[in-house]
Order: C-alpha cells, then sequence, then structure tokens
C-alpha cells in the first residue's frame, strides 16, 4: 500500500461488504486486521456538509470505527481527478474549513490575534 501513500490523515473512501456500505473519513491507521477512521457514511455526507456550512455542531459528524479488513472491498484515497472535484476539496470549498478540522484532528484555524491597545501615559 505504500504506492498509495495511505498514511495517517489521508482522506479516504472505503468499499465495504456485508452488508455493502460506502463510507468516506480521514486514515486513522492501516493494519493487517483492518483499518480505523473517522468517517460518515455516504449516504448522509451531503446532509452533513450542509449541516457544517450552517455552521450548526449538532446531529450528525464523523465517528471513529475500525473495519476488519474481511469487510474491506476497497480503499481509495480520496482525491481530485480532472474536473472531478475530491470529497476533501469540496468540503472545504462549502464548509471553509478542512476535512482533518472538522475531524477533530487537527487545531481550530484561528482568527488573526489583535494588538492589545496601548496605554497612553498620564501626564
Amino acid at each position: 500500500m505504500s504506492g498509495l501513500d495511505l498514511e495517517p490523515g489521508t482522506p479516504i473512501l472505503v468499499y465495504l461488504h456485508t452488508p455493502r456500505e460506502r463510507v468516506f473519513g480521514v486514515l486513522l491507521s492501516l493494519q493487517t486486521a483492518g483499518v480505523t477512521v473517522r468517517a460518515i457514511d455516504l449516504v448522509s455526507l451531503e446532509d452533513w456538509m450542509r449541516q457544517e456550512a450552517r455552521g450548526d455542531r449538532g446531529g450528525l459528524g464523523l465517528v471513529s470505527v475500525f473495519y476488519p479488513m474481511t469487510r474491506v472491498e476497497r480503499l481509495e484515497r480520496d482525491e481530485t481527478v480532472g474536473g472531478i472535484e475530491s470529497v476533501a476539496d469540496r468540503f472545504h470549498r462549502t464548509t471553509g474549513r478542512s476535512i482533518i478540522e472538522a475531524a477533530g484532528l487537527a487545531p481550530p484555524t484561528a482568527a488573526p490575534r489583535r494588538a492589545p491597545p496601548k496605554r497612553r501615559r498620564g501626564r
């Protein structure tokens, strides 16, 4: 798998069988026993993106989950190809946040700090 560069923190799509599922998320760990991701089912993805774009923090969200390799059919690195935008890029364009930040794996981007007001010396 080194050719795919599937390192922790990589946005991925996971295709599962029995039952058939597809999830999008951020890779936490990839081992011979299975894959651990912070993910959401693709069925709920659009609703979650709209929720995040509105700034709502309740309801849908990414969860940490382990899938044994016996269920994993395919792993795909989420990337923009030609005119087809990756899920992570679309999420960033829609919400203004990175998928890593939304997954809780990076500190939130802080607003620029303002300098404290200058004190005036009494005369």
